[in-house]
């Protein structure tokens, strides 16, 4: 049986626009690579993968690889959704 956890995504800027919800609360499992975490979350938001090779992706306040690194969450991880800032 897989254990599940509610965690936040937070969504900012483009990513944001793109979900249309600034925040949301899903279930995913506890163990879970990068990529499948990022494939969840865009099965919730097809569009976000324009922005998938640009944004920053980060879980608990830590930047992470979209990869194969095992992610141990918890209930109340935030996952944040970072596109890339532009600045003149």
């Amino acid at each position: 049986m897989v254990l599940r956890c509610q965690v936040e995504v937070l969504y900012f800027a483009k990513s944001a626009e793109i979900a249309g919800v600034r925040s949301e609360t899903i279930s995913v499992p506890q163990e879970i690579k990068a990529l499948q975490l990022w494939n969840e979350i865009e099965a919730r938001h097809p569009g976000l993968a324009d922005v998938r090779n640009q944004v920053i992706f980060a879980v608990r306040q830590e930047y992470v690889e979209l990869g194969d690194q095992l992610l141990q969450l918890q209930s109340g991880d935030e996952i944040a959704i970072i596109p890339p800032i532009s600045g003149g």
